[in-house]
């Protein structure tokens, strides 16, 4: 996930319930920080789902003065 910030994974999780996207990032500081996580009701990521995740992004590096 690129797209949302350097560094940022993406865990995809299929059940009987759906299928959920979880947006974390691992490359700042020691920790892991998630971004967001969401249920997938289309093929595609929603616009609003990226935008989000790439708003916390930033606001954490900025956080971290990184």
């Amino acid at each position: 996930m690129s797209v949302v910030g350097a560094g940022v994974r993406e865990i995809r999780i299929r059940d009987e319930a759906g299928a959920f996207r979880v947006l974390y990032v691992t490359k700042l500081g020691e920790a892991i920080f998630v971004l967001h996580c969401f249920q997938k009701k289309t093929e595609q990521t929603s616009q609003a789902d990226i935008d989000l995740a790439a708003t916390r992004y930033r606001d954490l590096v900025k956080e971290l003065n990184l």
